[in-house]
């Protein structure tokens, strides 16, 4: 297969069915047998951020504009860095499991459930992952008063969209890992850089070095998913937020394409 053709069918449009809620299913139903210690991390790790940089660091910082205290930025931006791990880390190691190790794939892949309907069906399952931590945080934050603006209602609902994102994302990795231990790679080196540089803990803004805060403003997936959370969070919203909708949604639509196919290719094989 050439080069050509290997980019061509790399974005050929999937086939699916109503049949990928299956594999959905799925994994719905083993989430909900260990509901538990699924549950406790995304609740206390916030409250852990919350007091460590938000009581704590906040105290030391004076101003930032727009916000009347830090833990009041801070905390829009805990519930979309919590969208991103949900999906992200589902995607990874919790599809390279049932795929390399549990043989969870194979058994699927047996039924008349297809190849891409069961990536396409772990990619809806990252993405209420994403749904259901972002939630926790959400309804931590807003007990904690932090929460100034009704929109922020439609947070679950922008959490699906970022999740079917990072999902995708995550698949791609996924698609081409050759060993579990691989995941360290995506995890150092954009995950960790998201996490920190993505508007989440200070604003994107001098004195920051102009490239970095090119690339993070314009590239990063967090970004865009922290600027439209902490808009609804608070109210505050600008056309601005055009730009961040219309790249997630692109984003979202090519890799998703492309990690199906990706991932159909390496099953296949």
């Amino acid at each position: 297969m050439t080069l050509r053709d290997r980019l061509i069918s790399s974005f050929r449009i999937p086939k699916l069915t109503y049949r990928l809620w299956k594999v959905w299913r799925r994994d719905f139903d083993v989430f909900m047998k260990t509901y538990k210690s699924n549950f406790f991390p995304p609740l206390l790790e916030p409250i852990f951020y919350l007091f460590a940089m938000g009581f704590g660091l906040g105290n030391l910082v004076i101003n930032i504009p727009g916000f009347n205290s830090y833990i009041q930025f801070i905390a829009p931006a805990l519930v979309a860095i919590s969208m991103m791990y949900g999906s992200f880390f589902e995607c990874t190691y919790g599809s390279f499991v049932r795929m390399y190790y549990q043989k969870t794939f194979d058994a699927i892949i047996a039924t008349p459930v297809s190849v891409q309907e069961v990536i396409a069906g772990e990619i809806l399952w990252g993405a209420t992952r994403c749904v259901i931590n972002s939630t926790i945080v959400l309804v931590i934050i807003a007990a904690f008063g932090l929460v100034t603006s009704p929109l922020a209602l439609l947070i679950p609902l922008f959490a699906f969209v970022v999740g079917l994102m990072f999902s995708a994302i995550a698949m791609c990795f996924t698609a081409i890992a050759p060993n579990i231990d691989f995941f360290n790679y995506p995890g150092f080196l954009l995950i960790t850089p998201m996490f920190l540089l993505s508007g989440t803990f200070f604003p994107l803004g001098p004195p920051i070095p102009q490239a970095v805060l090119i690339f993070a403003d314009t590239f990063l997936p967090l970004t865009h998913a922290v600027n439209i959370t902490r808009a609804l969070a608070t109210g505050n919203m600008g056309s601005y937020l055009l730009i961040s909708i219309a790249w997630i949604a692109i984003v979202t639509v090519v890799f998703f394409v492309l990690s199906v196919n990706l991932m159909s290719r390496r099953l296949i094989k």
